[in-house]
């Protein structure tokens, strides 16, 4: 079909690489450390088959009706009291990509500005894109001034620019793509710069309930509740083909999500939610949460002693303390689009980092999940993609 026929929205689309390895290959074949992909031993079936016929017996032909735009209220209640917040703070979504998108959807016009991360994830990059925001990405420092320095550099030449940025995007809990964290002075910093510059923050947080070890530290949300957007998911921490997550902010942003909702699903999955609440009151969301850190735990520990016993000299990663991934840093020079195919051939799959920096850069990085495969495949893989790197 002829281009002119199309929004000019749609050369902004950016095809997720994750995505189109899905299509190339069975995830199954191979020893993928690619994908963002829970392990499905930790999906609680007959507690679901359970719940599902509860919900059924208890709501009848409601749970599967059309139902109010910002979520039945017995999932907002559930949420509002386990994260302590007021109920009228509370939006449901179809899943948490959905949030990132409608937040975009209603904050940002063609050219403004969207800080984040670099790295960053994979999703909301191609949202930004998608809605033509000029994305800034800030890499991360251990050192705070040089961190905070980074940030006001490029808001001071944002505001020399007459420009606007609009939020900052950022997961503060083991982050996807690198599995790093901010620290408590970290997220004070970039609340007290939001303040300072006047934009929002949003606050994605998926793997947040996925520690492993160290301390749980306070949410961005929790230390600016009327300026930080803070966004949630059962899909990491229950399961993902329920496409459910929410949305926790001032009641002003979330009535500007609520309208723009209705043009989108009209209303998140009536009885997905009901399943969801009922697991969430019975505690038997936590109860599989528990099983579920020991079994990732576990996966982690695994993996970083295989990295350390198999991975050549001059490769270096990261040490996540929760979450589903870690970032693998090879020599410079080296470039992790163009092995791919080489891996990939081998029966190895991973993530090139550079897709999850904002500028490009990053070629000589990549991702892996190793919440997915076995003990077994991610030991088998760990050693082939070691020997491949030690050839190349």
């Amino acid at each position: 079909m002829h281009s002119e026929k199309f929004s000019k929205d749609v050369s902004s689309f950016f095809r997720s690489p994750v995505r189109e390895i899905f299509k190339r290959v069975d995830l199954n074949a191979i020893y993928s450390f690619a994908g963002g992909y829970p392990s499905a031993d930790t999906f609680p079936l007959e507690a679901i088959r359970e719940t599902m016929s509860e919900v059924i017996d208890k709501y009848r032909g409601k749970a599967f009706q059309y139902g109010a735009t910002q979520g039945v209220p017995e999932l907002r209640d559930a949420i509002s009291q386990r994260y302590g917040v007021p109920v009228e703070r509370v939006q449901i979504t179809s899943s948490s990509q959905q949030g990132i998108d409608v937040c975009t959807r209603i904050l940002v016009d063609p050219g403004d500005v969207v800080l984040t991360s670099s790295p960053s994830y994979l999703g909301a990059l191609q949202s930004f894109r998608s809605y033509r925001a000029d994305i800034r990405g800030v890499a991360h420092s251990s050192d705070i001034q040089a961190f905070q320095d980074a940030y006001v550099a490029i808001l001071e030449q944002v505001k020399a620019e007459g420009k606007q940025v609009k939020f900052l995007y950022m997961i503060p809990d083991f982050q996807n793509p690198s599995g790093e964290s901010l620290t408590l002075q970290e997220r004070q910093m970039l609340v007290e710069l939001a303040d300072r510059y006047d934009f929002l923050i949003v606050e994605d947080s998926p793997y947040r309930e996925l520690r492993y070890e160290g301390e749980h530290l306070p949410t961005m949300y929790s230390l600016s509740p009327d300026r930080v957007i803070h966004l949630g998911s059962f899909s990491k921490i229950f399961a993902p083909g329920f496409r459910l997550g929410w949305a926790i902010a001032h009641p002003d942003i979330l009535d500007k999500i609520y309208v723009c909702k209705q043009s989108l699903d009209l209303c998140p999955p009536i009885f997905d939610q009901y399943v969801a609440a009922e697991f969430l009151k019975s505690g038997k969301l936590d109860e599989n949460l528990a099983k579920s850190i020991e079994l990732y735990k576990g996966k982690r520990d695994l993996l970083l002693d295989l990295l350390e016993e198999f991975m050549p000299e001059g490769v270096s990663w990261t040490h996540p303390e929760g979450g589903l991934f870690l970032f693998l840093t090879m020599p410079e020079g080296f470039d992790a689009v163009k092995f791919y195919d080489t891996a990939l051939d081998a029966g190895v799959a991973y993530v090139a980092g550079e897709f999850f920096h904002p500028d490009g850069s990053g070629k000589n990085t990549m991702r892996m999940n190793f919440s997915f495969m076995t003990r077994e495949k991610i030991t088998e893989g760990v050693k082939l993609l070691a020997s491949l790197l030690k050839d190349c």
